[in-house]
C-alpha cells in the first residue's frame, strides 16, 4: 500500500480510537473532517481539490478490509470520511486501546488539573519528552514525545482558567500552523 494511504488509514485510525476513548465505544457510522493540506502532508503531494478528490476515490483493500467502505466527500478544501459502523468496530475489537490517551482525556475535565500534572503524565509513559512554553494566543503550552514512533503527535495545550483543552497535530501540521 502507498505510503499515503498508510498515514491517512493510521490518522484515521487515532483519530477513531480518540474518539472511543472520549465517548465510549458504539457501533456507530463516523464523519472525519481533513483539510486539503493535512492530506497532501500524507501523500507528500501538492494536489488540488479535485486532484485529491480523484486519489481518494477509491481506497486500498487494507483499508476497505479494516474499515470498510470509507467514502470520501468534499466541500472546497474541506474533506469528509465517511466510515461505515464496521470501521469503528474494526478499531473497537481489533486495536489495542490507547491507553495514553484515555488517561490524558480522564485529565483535561478535572479542576484540579495543572499543567505540571499533564506534563507528569507525558513523562509517565515515555522517558523522552519536550515541553515548551508557547507564545501563541491559540495555545499556552506544546508537549511531544521524542522519537516515539508510535505517538508522533504535537500536543497543544490552552490553560481556560477552571481547564484545560488539547488538540494534537501531526507534525507537518504543527509546523505548517506556525504557533
Amino acid at each position: 500500500m502507498d505510503q499515503g494511504f498508510q498515514k491517512l488509514e493510521r490518522s484515521l485510525i487515532d483519530v477513531i480510537k480518540e474518539e472511543q476513548a472520549k465517548l465510549g465505544y458504539q457501533k456507530e457510522k463516523i464523519q472525519l473532517y481533513y483539510p486539503l493540506s493535512s492530506l497532501n502532508h500524507f501523500f507528500s503531494t501538492q494536489d488540488s481539490e479535485e486532484e485529491m478528490a480523484g486519489r481518494l476515490k477509491e481506497m486500498p483493500e487494507s483499508i476497505k478490509g479494516k474499515l470498510g467502505e470509507v467514502a470520501v466527500s468534499h466541500k472546497n478544501d474541506r474533506f469528509c470520511f465517511h466510515i461505515p459502523e464496521e470501521g469503528s468496530v474494526y478499531v473497537h475489537e481489533h486495536t489495542q486501546p490507547d491507553e495514553f490517551i484515555k488517561a490524558l482525556i480522564q485529565l483535561i475535565p478535572d479542576h484540579d488539573c495543572t499543567i505540571e500534572r499533564i506534563r507528569e503524565l507525558f513523562d509517565k509513559y515515555w522517558a523522552k519528552v519536550e515541553f515548551t512554553k508557547m507564545d501563541s494566543d491559540e495555545f499556552d503550552y506544546l508537549i511531544r514525545f521524542l522519537d516515539k514512533e508510535d505517538d508522533p503527535y504535537y500536543y497543544c495545550f490552552k490553560d481556560e482558567g477552571c481547564h484545560f483543552i488539547y488538540h494534537r497535530f501531526l507534525p507537518e501540521d504543527y509546523q505548517e500552523f506556525g504557533f
